[in-house]
């Protein structure tokens, strides 16, 4: 049982508990009812607010409409008094814009489309609205006229300022890529570029808004005009300078230049300098059309619409690649008509030149590339032309050479070597030159499978093969020719001679290595027929020999008194062998061997030769007493025998 005590302490703390319990309760009581009272006013003030904001919306909001529909009708007046001002600027669009339409877009080209543009516009607007006014015809005559100037002005520029290429830039363009090591180009500037610029917006305004393709055919044929005129021009300054020594450059090009002379053509024996001049102005202006083509071609894709571009190019060039066709027409026609003469040295003018054309045809090609195909098909042409003519002129050559006619005119009295010799080996000579080009031309013939599989080992095979036959033909001709000599010694010395002229130009040029290619020992074979005929020769000397050979002579015995008819054998030796010599040497002495060392040999052989059966001649009888006038048949020292061989082929001794 809990104590008295504590249990009065424990009622005091509760009663105390109880005590705040009932002020914070109290407390509380309060602040609810000024929260109460707080409410009431803020609904009071809340209430009166909303009453009041009910009255400003009720005399706003009619204000608030009245302003938006005096707004609208404000924007309404302001577009329709727009509408109508844009109406009647249409109206004024012609009288505003005659005065300049009428006097043209020069100078003042930006100005002139802007005008235009306002025309077109007028016409439109007439169109859709009101296309029975008389204004709309007033504003489409304007617009014409208008296009109409700026066509006239587009070919105006264009043939103001579209000049000729000088040839010596045009020279500067090809020796860029042919010869000079530089890293600048040299550009064509074919139209000022200010002048440009407003060919390029006269030709935009023209397909954009003229609908008109007229001013492409202006275009094509003044740039035709000019590309044609370029090129005859060159083609005229290689006549100028033709007397000089090459042909000019600029001086910014000419300093660039290699340490090496001005390209010229190769100075080909027998030919004509006039000749060399024309087939070197020609390549020059195959060079030309390639680079000059190009240059247009980039000038016209700025003018011309993409997708006339190609036609209008194909157009542009056609005259001056015609030119350059029926140009290379008229050097195969000039060819043909020199085989039908037997002059195949003219024919030497297709060979550089088709060379050229199979050269630069890969440009060819890029150039005319999207071009008809009429076009691209003139230089495959051509130079299918020229190798047929070519290869003709290569087979007829070998012919004639077979079966040249001329035995008993022109043959040389002295046996030199003979015209037709030297003209074939320089035929050969400069076929040297172009060996690829000759070669490719008898391949362009050949019909057998190898030749479909053309190489360049093929055609060195058929050149050399070609060389050997006309070879093989001029020497069978050169053996019937020299049959036309009576002497067969003098008929041995025109086949050495011969024989030692086409060795010796086979041996000084690579044709030797050329004759290689088929004929091993084709060198080998030369030599021996020159030993052959030198042999020949020196049969002729035996009727001179014979006499004093000692086969012939009578034997006797030393001391004896010689019998009469013993003396007379002596005579005759002395005598024969006299007249012999002195009329073989007056012969021969006008023979000639143009070889000096050939010469010299063969003398000096048949010098030897005579010398000795000579001497030992006079060492057996010149003091027998065989006649009481030795000095009328010893006539000539051993010595003297010796001088007057060494004056043999030799006309001026």
């Amino acid at each position: 049982m809990i104590p008295t005590e504590e249990a009065s302490a424990r009622r005091r703390e509760i009663e105390e508990k109880l005590k705040q319990e009932e002020e914070t309760l109290s407390f509380i009581r309060e602040s609810l009812e000024k929260s109460d009272q707080l409410t009431k006013n803020m609904v009071s003030i809340l209430s009166s607010f909303e009453s009041r904001l009910m009255k400003l919306e009720n005399s706003i909001i009619p204000v608030h409409k009245q302003t938006e529909n005096l707004q609208r009708l404000q924007d309404n007046v302001e577009k329709t008094l727009y509408c109508l001002d844009h109406v009647i600027s249409y109206y004024h669009v012609a009288k505003d814009t005659e005065k300049i339409i009428r006097e043209g877009p020069t100078g003042r080209l930006e100005e002139y489309l802007g005008c235009m543009a306002k025309i077109q516009k007028a016409v439109e607007y007439f169109q859709d609205n009101n296309p029975d006014s008389p204004e709309l015809n007033t504003v489409k005559l304007l617009f014409e006229k208008g296009k109409e100037s700026l066509e006239s002005e587009f070919r105006s520029l264009m043939t103001r300022h579209s000049k000729p290429v000088p040839p010596i830039l045009i020279l500067d363009l090809i020796s860029i890529d042919e010869e000079i090591e530089t890293q600048e180009d040299v550009t064509l500037e074919h139209l000022p570029e200010s002048i440009l610029l407003d060919i390029i917006r006269i030709s935009g305004w023209l397909v954009e808004y003229g609908r008109n393709q007229d001013f492409m055919n202006v275009y094509y044929q003044i740039r035709s005009s000019q590309l044609d005129r370029s090129i005859k021009g060159l083609k005229e300054h290689f006549r100028k300078n033709s007397s000089s020594s090459g042909v000019p450059y600029s001086p910014a090009i000419q300093n660039k230049r290699k340490d090496t002379p001005t390209k010229k053509p190769i100075k080909r024996p027998g030919r004509d300098d006039m000749l060399d001049m024309e087939i070197d102005a020609y390549i020059h202006c195959v060079s030309a059309f390639i680079k000059l083509a190009q240059s247009e071609y980039q000038l016209l894709t700025e003018i011309i619409p993409e997708h006339h571009q190609k036609k209008t190019f194909d157009s542009l060039i056609q005259e001056s690649l015609d030119n350059l066709m029926i140009e290379g027409d008229n050097i195969v026609s000039a060819a043909r008509k020199a085989i039908m003469r037997h002059d195949y040295s003219a024919v030497l003018t297709i060979f550089p030149i088709l060379r050229h054309l199979k050269h630069t045809k890969p440009e060819f090609d890029q150039v005319l590339q999207g071009t008809a195909a009429s076009t691209k098909n003139k230089l495959p042409s051509l130079i299918t032309s020229m190798e047929t003519t070519g290869a003709k002129a290569l087979e007829d050559f070998a012919d004639n050479i077979k079966n040249n006619p001329d035995k008993e005119y022109n043959m040389p009295k002295d046996g030199t070597v003979h015209e037709l010799t030297s003209n074939a080996i320089l035929f050969l000579q400069q076929l040297l030159e172009f060996q690829e080009t000759a070669g490719a031309m008898l391949a362009s013939q050949e019909t057998s499978s190898s030749a479909s599989s053309y190489s360049s080992e093929f055609s060195r095979r058929l050149l050399s093969t070609y060389i050997c036959k006309v070879l093989g033909n001029l020497q069978l001709n050169l053996l019937s020719k020299s049959k036309v000599y009576e002497d067969p010694a003098l008929s041995a010395i025109f086949l050495h001679n011969n024989y030692n002229y086409i060795l010796k130009s086979l041996e000084k040029s690579e044709l030797i290595q050329l004759v290689a290619v088929t004929q091993k020992t084709a060198e080998r074979s030369y030599r021996e027929h020159i030993e052959q005929q030198i042999l020949t020769y020196q049969r002729s000397w035996l009727k001179v020999t014979d006499y004093i050979s000692e086969r012939n002579l009578p034997v006797f015995q030393p001391g004896v008194k010689l019998k009469d008819k013993e003396r007379q054998v002596i005579k005759e030796r002395f005598k024969g062998f006299n007249d012999g010599l002195e009329e073989l040497c007056k012969i021969q002495k006008a023979w000639a061997i143009p070889d000096t060392e050939q010469r010299d040999k063969i003398r000096q052989a048949q010098k030897t030769i005579v010398q000795e059966i000579y001497a030992a001649f006079l060492n057996r009888y010149g003091n027998v007493p065989f006649t009481k006038n030795p000095e009328k048949y010893i006539k000539y020292r051993v010595e003297q025998v010796g001088e007057m061989i060494e004056k043999l082929f030799d006309t001026s001794a």
